[in-house]
């Protein structure tokens, strides 16, 4: 049976599947297929684990972004928080997030939201994206990254968040989606902010209450 069931009703055919390299993130797949023209053609991709996109907020109503450098690109760059599924057991991703946010900005939440998910390229990869909301994050001090991890930590007014992103100072696609899609509810916690009142429940209000 294909594991792709949409192209086979469209008349994709998978004619031999190999995979080129694989390890614990990520793997390699060529598949060589006939196309609903009949022609043959070859598509070679990365299949990887989900991740998590993280948008962290403090009691003082600040989004938690973070400057990462990333070797692949040999640059710092603007991020908010996020990891990989890779290593991590069911399809619930709340704990997931509590973990990320320990590790990358030393935050612990008091409450997490889902956002809904996305797929990162979907003309190059399969991985899948799932975006949270987490609330009053409480930042300790000290993170505790991976040796790869080289990571400064940024509480950020929620304008001069969203400033950084129209202004292409903050690069990052998926950020922006997941920033931009809850852009009317940022904002309307930046608001409570500046009025002095509690954000938790236009927060609970606006996600219906799908927290943990």
């Amino acid at each position: 049976m294909s594991d792709k069931p949409n192209g086979e009703l469209l008349g994709w055919r998978v004619l031999e599947t190999a995979t080129l390299y694989s390890d614990a993130r990520f793997s390699v797949r060529r598949d060589r297929l006939q196309l609903p023209d009949g022609n043959e053609g070859v598509y070679t991709y990365p299949v990887k684990h989900g991740a998590v996109f993280i948008l962290p907020i403090t009691p003082a109503g600040e989004l938690v972004l973070i400057r990462q450098y990333r070797y692949i690109v040999d640059a710092w760059l603007w991020e908010i928080p996020a990891g990989s599924t890779h290593d991590f057991d069911g399809d619930d991703y709340r704990e997931l997030v509590r973990r990320e946010l320990w590790e990358e900005i030393g935050g612990q939440a008091e409450a997490v939201y889902p956002l809904g998910r996305t797929f990162a390229a979907p003309g190059f990869t399969t991985i899948r994206v799932f975006g949270y909301l987490a609330l009053g994050v409480n930042l300790t001090g000290t993170n505790h990254p991976e040796n790869t991890e080289f990571i400064e930590i940024h509480p950020t007014p929620i304008p001069d968040a969203l400033d950084l992103l129209r202004t292409g100072e903050h690069t990052s696609a998926i950020d922006a989606y997941f920033v931009l899609q809850q852009e009317p509810l940022l904002r309307a916690i930046h608001s409570c902010v500046i009025r002095g009142r509690s954000f938790r429940d236009v927060a609970d209000n606006a996600l219906n209450g799908s927290t943990q």
